[in-house]
């Protein structure tokens, strides 16, 4: 057997990629697993070459929340999204958007959807909030998430106002809203 960063005499070597120069047994299983990434790498260049500019559906609006990271990727692929949106991502979603509290952040998230707008022809705009909100008692306190009734009418609020400014700003993008919940099911509103 051979080691990576030696001169391979039956073929069953490969130079290092990092240029470090470490011995790394490499042998036939490592060769093929090797093989294999590569082969996988392939499946994926065409949606890796797609060009930055292009033609693409949506840009979806999400939380930073780490538990809502799955769900709202499960969500993508689900509506046939995979490979074909951008993506902004900040504390409260919607909320972050336009909340008062937050009112340094706007002018960011307008910017990112107009560049959006400009590189990828996007056609909507997709704003998911969460339940159980960090973002949301920061920006209106404890208690307006305290029931679910008074979380759902924060959140049908916040999100009535996201889709006002949305047409306020780009007047030509169609708008989808909604309220995750922890276990992945959404609460459309429009």
């Amino acid at each position: 057997m051979h080691m990576i960063g030696h001169t391979p005499h039956s073929g069953d070597a490969m130079a290092c990629p990092c240029g470090a120069g470490s011995s790394v047994p490499l042998g036939r299983r490592g060769l093929l697993r090797g093989v294999a990434a590569g082969a996988a790498l392939l499946t994926l260049a065409p949606r890796l070459g797609r060009a930055a500019e292009g033609n693409y559906e949506a840009m979806i609006l999400a939380c930073i929340d780490p538990r809502f990271q799955e769900p709202v990727h499960a969500y993508a692929v689900k509506n046939g999204l995979t490979g074909k949106y951008s993506q902004f991502i900040f504390a409260g979603a919607a909320i972050g958007a336009v909340a008062p509290k937050f009112a340094d952040w706007h002018k960011t998230f307008w910017d990112n959807l107009a560049a959006t707008v400009q590189l990828h022809n996007i056609k909507k705009v997709i704003a998911i909030d969460h339940r159980d909100c960090g973002a949301a008692k920061i920006a209106y306190g404890d208690t307006s998430i305290s029931t679910p009734e008074k979380e759902n009418e924060l959140h049908r609020t916040a999100l009535a106002e996201f889709r006002k400014q949305v047409k306020e700003h780009q007047p030509k993008l169609a708008v989808e809203t909604g309220l995750m919940a922890l276990d992945g099911s959404m609460m459309m509103f429009s």
